[in-house]
């Protein structure tokens, strides 16, 4: 089972990847919120792997950060959900806007969703609500959340999407940035990378 890869992005389009490693292509599906986070093509990239065998195919689906393959692998777990309903939840919703449509039961979030209903957004909330979450995706909201929401704003603003902005964001606090200044500073570096 693939559970990792790391090669050359040779092409991305806002549902797949394909990722050259040692020689081979491999054609990855991907959320939008892994679109966005990849650099363009060629380049260096890293992939976590969910892979799927079906009875007539090898399904490889990959994702930038361990929140999003974890939400994935839960919303697999639920009667009805298949795989592409999952990307498609993901390129709708990041884990953390999830979090808390599933904590405060907020099935009208979910449904909002492009194809899926209301049915749905309900079973979803019912299923995996008492369900205990994974530690890093499901993380309450830090203290200083304006100054993180003024940063977060400023650089949706410049153009950059909000999942590729909050995944700045909390790679550069996590490193010690604190002031507005720094958040921004050290977020415009990590997203020119």
């Amino acid at each position: 089972m693939i559970g990792f890869l790391e090669g050359e992005l040779l092409d991305k389009t806002p549902n797949q990847a394909l990722v050259k490693v040692g020689g081979v292509g491999y054609q990855v599906m991907i959320p939008l919120s892994t679109f966005y986070a990849l650099p363009d093509p060629p380049a260096r990239v890293s992939l976590l792997i969910h892979t799927r065998l079906q009875e007539d195919a090898l399904e490889l689906y990959g994702f930038i950060t361990q929140e999003e393959k974890d939400l994935f692998q839960r919303l697999l777990g639920i009667p009805r959900i298949g795989a592409r309903m999952a990307l498609n939840i993901l390129s709708g919703i990041s884990p953390e806007e999830f979090v808390q449509a599933l904590v405060q039961g907020d099935y009208r979030r979910l449904a909002g969703i492009p194809g899926i209903g209301k049915k749905s957004a309900e079973r979803i909330i019912l299923e995996l609500k008492d369900k205990p979450p994974a530690a890093a995706a499901w993380r309450p909201a830090a203290p200083g959340g304006s100054l993180l929401h003024d940063a977060l704003s400023a650089l949706l603003n410049l153009g950059y999407s909000k999942n590729v902005a909050e995944k700045a964001l909390d790679q550069v606090r996590s490193q010690g940035a604190a002031t507005l200044e720094d958040l921004l500073r050290h977020s415009l570096k990590w997203l020119a990378k």
